[in-house]
């Protein structure tokens, strides 16, 4: 058992038998009466998000989670096999665990999972990666930087939005969070 005062951003709490992650927290003391904690969790299972506000002092039940670095293998089926590099040991995360982090992950690509009592609450990736265009619409003269922008296609299979001077077999690097262009990749 913890306290509201033990309260940081990516601790998972258990309330009412679900895990919530809290995304931002912030004590509270007014003027006027009791001292508070405002918080925002995000259901892990589900992905909602709501606004939870505790007295201060309050007993909260905190999970234990352990956050490792896997290395992404391949996909069975709906499922996605990472492997432990430290130990070689494999898993098998189902699909709606993974979620969107499955149209940016290449394999042999390394990714944070959190488990909790045995089983994957969620997968983590880094906040960019880089992919390569695999098919767009071929640009042409007089497209610019400043334009406008075109779908195409990167080789997780994801369609992103992309400028219209970039061709087929450019490398962009990806905002994993948002599935955001954030620039070509010279190598």
């Amino acid at each position: 058992m913890a306290t509201t005062n033990d309260i940081k951003n990516g601790t998972v709490l258990k309330l009412e038998g679900n895990l919530w992650n809290v995304l931002e927290f912030q004590h509270v003391k007014p003027g006027k009466g009791g001292a508070f904690v405002r918080t925002k969790l995000r259901n892990i299972l589900s992905g909602k998000v709501v606004d939870k506000t505790f007295n201060a002092g309050l007993k909260i039940e905190t999970a234990t989670v352990d956050r490792r670095d896997y290395q992404y293998l391949y996909k069975d089926g709906e499922d996605f096999v990472f492997m432990d590099t430290t130990d070689y040991d494999q898993i098998t995360v189902p699909g709606k665990t993974v979620g969107n982090a499955a149209n940016f992950m290449l394999e042999s690509q390394m990714a944070t999972i959190a488990m909790h009592e045995g089983s994957a609450l969620y997968v983590e990736l880094p906040a960019s990666v880089t992919l390569e265009i695999t098919y767009t619409e071929p640009g042409l003269q007089g497209d610019r930087s400043t334009g406008g922008t075109k779908p195409a296609t990167v080789e997780t299979g994801h369609e992103i939005q992309v400028p219209l001077f970039l061709g087929n077999g450019t490398k962009v690097k990806v905002d994993t969070r948002t599935g955001e262009y954030l620039g070509r990749v010279n190598e």
